[in-house]
């Protein structure tokens, strides 16, 4: 008998998924505050990272899809505009400040997270967190906006880990919604009340229960097009999978999606969902730049590391915290992408005070071979990154 679900192969699912994530459009469109406001909209929100090896994780992740991407443009929309705020999803990340009102049931759940995680009790050992946290607000009241390094403590703890007390007020103020990240000097994060940032975002009411995972789950959906309960509730990470799967079942009784069997690189068939239109999008979806393109580690695409083998049979893993003698490949490794296909992986790092762009690494994945061509792909490549990160000569290992 027939299987009564249809099966997306392994290259439409991929293709999908690309498509979704704004990797198959154009990189050579034309670049605007309103185009890159489109596209961080499109995919959601852009995690924003502290590793400055090569380049922050947001500027590489837009890079990758426009080439006139400029750090000021997303300065402005995050600064200026206050389209954008920065907040937490798996990580910090800059999101359409149109969600905002969705962030307040995470604000909630993440105060009473923090409050009763180890964390709490080890940043604020020795002393009263709940005044702490109480001063470090009254001060921000007071005086206006202030970055950790304006607050004092008379014991030296490491600028990473071990977080003086008002650092951690100051994470565990703006995880709760109380604090807003107005603008980073230096890449260092200046707080600020949320009233003074988004007052009126901020006075908007909490959304209930049913309208907040309806938001959760059609945006996440949006985002994907190919899916599971699982994927979905992972996406921005505000509801557990089985409310997923529950709204899932009715979401496809409505008919908005439907039933399928996706197929991963390596033959093997899985049940899903996809949006119920999924094969007139495929349809529409154009051709694969015909370009290499150089991935950030945090890229959209390889957020879920089990996805990614699944679509790309791309085994990934960032070894940015692995001790150095047990890395496989290296510190910041970014993954390359031939049109469609995941070939290989560089290890790279920028010698800002020599102007030199260093690859300290360099695999192609299994099968695939470095012809001519691909190699002309990859200088290319390299040529567009070293003119980014304003690096005057590439040095391949």
């Amino acid at each position: 008998m027939a299987d009564p679900l249809p099966i997306i192969s392994s290259l439409h699912a991929k293709r999908l998924f690309l498509g979704a994530q704004g990797l198959l459009d154009d990189p050579t469109r034309r670049t605007t505050t309103a185009s890159l406001q489109g596209l961080i909209e499109r995919l959601g929100f852009v995690q924003v990272d502290t590793i400055n090896v090569l380049a922050r994780a947001h500027d590489l992740t837009l890079f990758s899809r426009l080439d006139g991407y400029r750090q000021e443009q997303l300065k402005k929309l995050l600064e200026g505009k206050r389209s954008l705020f920065e907040g937490f999803t798996h990580d910090a990340s800059a999101i359409p400040t149109a969600f905002f009102k969705h962030w307040k049931p995470r604000f909630e759940r993440d105060r009473v997270r923090i409050h009763a995680h180890a964390w709490w009790q080890y940043h604020f050992r020795g002393t009263d967190g709940a005044q702490v946290v109480k001063d470090v607000k009254a001060r921000i009241e007071g005086e206006g906006p202030l970055k950790s390094s304006n607050f004092e403590h008379p014991e030296k703890r490491s600028p990473w880990w071990g977080w003086k007390p008002q650092k951690a007020a100051l994470d565990f103020l703006w995880r709760s919604g109380e604090l807003m990240i107005p603008r980073r000097e230096g890449f260092q994060k200046v707080y600020d009340l949320t009233e003074r940032v988004l007052p009126d975002h901020h006075a908007l009411p909490c959304p209930d229960p049913a309208e907040h995972l309806e938001w959760a789950c059609s945006t996440a959906a949006d985002r994907l097009w190919v899916f599971t309960p699982k994927e979905l509730a992972d996406f921005w990470d505000v509801i557990e999978a089985p409310e997923a799967k529950a709204w899932c079942a009715v979401a496809e009784k409505a008919g908005r999606i439907a039933a399928v069997k996706v197929e991963d690189a390596d033959g093997a068939v899985r049940p899903a969902f996809a949006l119920a239109d999924w094969e007139a999008r495929l349809a529409r979806l154009p051709e694969a730049p015909p370009r290499t393109r150089l991935l950030c580690p945090f890229d959209p695409i390889l957020r879920d590391r089990i996805r990614a083998l699944r679509r790309f049979g791309f085994d990934y893993r960032f070894e940015a915290f692995v001790p150095e003698p047990k890395r496989q490949y290296g510190y910041f490794v970014l993954p390359i992408l031939e049109g469609d296909r995941l070939v290989g992986r560089l290890d790279s790092k920028l010698h800002r005070d020599r102007g030199l762009l260093e690859i300290k690494g360099l695999w192609w994945e299994p099968g695939v071979k470095a012809t001519r061509a691909r190699k002309r792909g990859l200088d290319e490549a390299l040529e567009r990154l070293a003119a980014f990160v304003e690096a005057e000569e590439v040095q391949l290992p």
